[in-house]
């Protein structure tokens, strides 16, 4: 697969797979506003996929399009990161996932920003304005339950523990990344790690939260190698597409 393509459908698949998690929140919330937050946080990421899907189906040409890259791919054809597939959970749980990957995704678009691919540029210059409010919006909930009463301190601590382990996917570099780099319209994961971790652990001594110290994490996603959640994010969100496949909307 074309390397531009690659790097267009992971970014794509992160935010699609984290939107449809966060649409799952739609009824579901705590309060009605934090309802709407997340609701119009998950259209946003969705929104960002479609720029990124209708591009690559460009590129790649023929028949393809943004809707063959969402319900038309198997759980092995999909390099999402694996964080984003895993469960909502608890309120903070959600929050605190969301958090780690804004945190990511912001510092991403901002050298995305910088592309030499006017199309890629244009996109990042677009979905910052809508990161840079998720990003802080999550980072204010961190600190708001992290520094708040006991049992909510005692949730985000949970939530740390099931979370942590996913994060150092995020900074991943291969071969497709170096090769971006090269050609100068992508980023180096690896890159993004330094800012991610002064800022994390600037909003962290907020919340009265602890970096942990483990440097351990779960990888695989970025070559298609995925938990079991994905198989039933998939199962339901290309369900009436595969059944209907020559429907037209």
């Amino acid at each position: 697969m074309n390397t531009k393509i690659k790097a267009l459908l992971r970014w794509a698949d992160d935010t699609l797979i984290l939107g449809q998690r966060l649409a799952e929140w739609c009824g579901h919330g705590p309060v009605l506003e934090q309802d709407i937050a997340l609701t119009n946080i998950s259209l946003d990421l969705i929104g960002q996929a479609r720029s990124y899907y209708q591009y690559a189906a460009n590129l790649e040409g023929g028949e393809k399009t943004e809707d063959t890259y969402a319900y038309h791919r198997d759980v092995p054809e999909f390099n999402n990161h694996l964080m984003v597939e895993t469960p909502n959970g608890h309120w903070g749980n959600t929050i605190l996932r969301q958090f780690f990957f804004d945190t990511y995704h912001f510092y991403l678009l901002e050298k995305l920003r910088k592309s030499n691919d006017e199309q890629i540029a244009a996109i990042a210059e677009k979905s910052i304005k809508e990161v840079s409010y998720h990003a802080q919006y999550t980072a204010e909930w961190v600190i708001r339950l992290g520094d708040g009463t006991e049992e909510s301190k005692a949730k985000m601590e949970e939530a740390l523990e099931n979370l942590w382990a996913w994060t150092p996917e995020l900074f991943e570099s291969d071969e497709n990344d170096k090769t971006s780099v090269e050609e100068g319209w992508g980023v180096d994961p690896a890159s993004l790690k330094e800012d991610w971790m002064k800022k994390v652990s600037q909003v962290f001594e907020m919340a009265t939260l602890k970096v942990p110290e483990s440097t351990w994490g779960q990888t695989g996603g970025r070559n298609g190698e995925h938990s079991e959640h994905l198989g039933y994010i998939l199962a339901e969100m290309q369900y009436l597409p595969k059944s209907y496949p020559d429907a037209k909307w």
